[in-house]
């Protein structure tokens, strides 16, 4: 028995070594026969990004954060504070002021279950390249724009407007009715005030009338007052400053909320440190420094969800109080979950 033990061993290995020799032989023989790819180059980088919408659950609801693109935007605009001050700011968070701090245009959609539902539209062709992609972003998203049913604007400028319409200068969204506060209407409507305003100021007025244009004659676009109910699980939450009407949406379902709060903020590294720094588009800026700094408390003490047209995409997330000022906490990135 231990002979044949011995012998079953020397067997095993000059097998083992056997298949090392054609192993070793086999890989040899495939790497000479491999095509010579080492040196060869790569190929062209594809210069494109991924499109533009993210979401999240809120209750029952679902959000999709749209991306219609970036706009540069000149440090100077802001008001309030030195510039050395501000591009110590913009330095703090690695933010590049050449040719312009980028500046993202956003719009959220939130399906209800019972209305699919727009607020802000983004800037279609108004500023240029950079921007217009909202209705691409919807499409990518798995929606059409055909079939949202209810558009909310936060306020008339045109980069939360413009997008209403096509580039031939149709309806973009033909089912939907169209909503924003009456006193923003009042005012970027109105064409004596239109007349009277700055020469530099009177396009604004302009673009803002032409938007609209295809609802107003559709009888789709409407008006609300402060406190007037639009849809289910939506409130409108004035922040009047920026312009006379500006209103932000409070989105809730299942005790969980989401402020969609438009301009608010215009620069995440600068506004939310220094609440009291204002644009200078702001209408009344002592107004929208109010407003920012009681929307900033509500949003940290009732830990809402926030979402911001101006906020890095996708826009949303939370603020944090600090023992000055406040801090932008952005949404983490992950699967869509219902256990939340």
């Amino acid at each position: 028995m231990f002979n044949n033990t011995q012998s079953s061993s020397r067997s095993f290995q000059a097998i083992r070594r056997a298949l090392f020799t054609l192993s070793f032989t086999g890989a040899a023989m495939c790497t000479a026969m491999m095509p010579a790819v080492a040196n060869a180059a790569p190929p062209a980088q594809q210069k494109t990004q991924v499109p533009g919408f993210f979401r999240m659950k809120l209750g029952d609801f679902e959000v999709t954060a749209l991306y219609d693109g970036y706009i540069d935007l000149d440090p100077k605009i802001l008001k309030g504070a030195s510039a050395k001050d501000i591009q110590n700011l913009l330095a703090r968070m690695f933010l590049d002021n050449t040719p312009g701090v980028q500046t993202a245009v956003n719009g959220f959609l939130v399906h209800t279950g019972e209305h699919l539902v727009l607020v802000d539209t983004g800037s279609a062709t108004a500023f240029g390249p950079t921007v217009g992609a909202m209705l691409g972003n919807i499409r990518a998203a798995g929606y059409e724009p055909a079939q949202i049913d209810t558009v909310l604007l936060t306020h008339l400028h045109a980069d939360h407007s413009r997008g209403l319409l096509t580039a031939d200068g149709k309806a973009a969204f033909p089912n939907a009715e169209v909503r924003v506060a009456k006193a923003d209407a009042d005012f970027w409507l109105d064409e004596q005030i239109a007349a009277k305003a700055p020469e530099a100021a009177q396009p604004m007025f302009k673009l803002a009338r032409e938007a609209v244009a295809p609802y107003v004659a559709a009888g789709k676009f409407k008006t609300f007052a402060e406190g007037e109910a639009l849809i289910p699980g939506v409130v409108v939450s004035p922040s009047p400053g920026h312009t006379p009407g500006h209103s932000g949406y409070l989105f809730t379902s299942k005790e969980q909320s989401l402020l969609v709060w438009g301009d608010v903020v215009h620069n995440h590294a600068v506004q939310f440190a220094r609440p009291e720094i204002a644009i200078e588009f702001d209408i009344d800026s002592k107004k929208a420094i109010a407003s920012r700094k009681k929307v900033f408390a509500d949003a940290a003490k009732n830990k809402l969800w926030v979402a911001g047209a101006h906020l890095p995409f996708p826009g949303i997330g939370h603020v944090r109080a600090e023992a000055k000022g406040y801090a932008w906490v952005p949404v983490e990135y992950g699967p869509i979950r219902s256990d939340r």
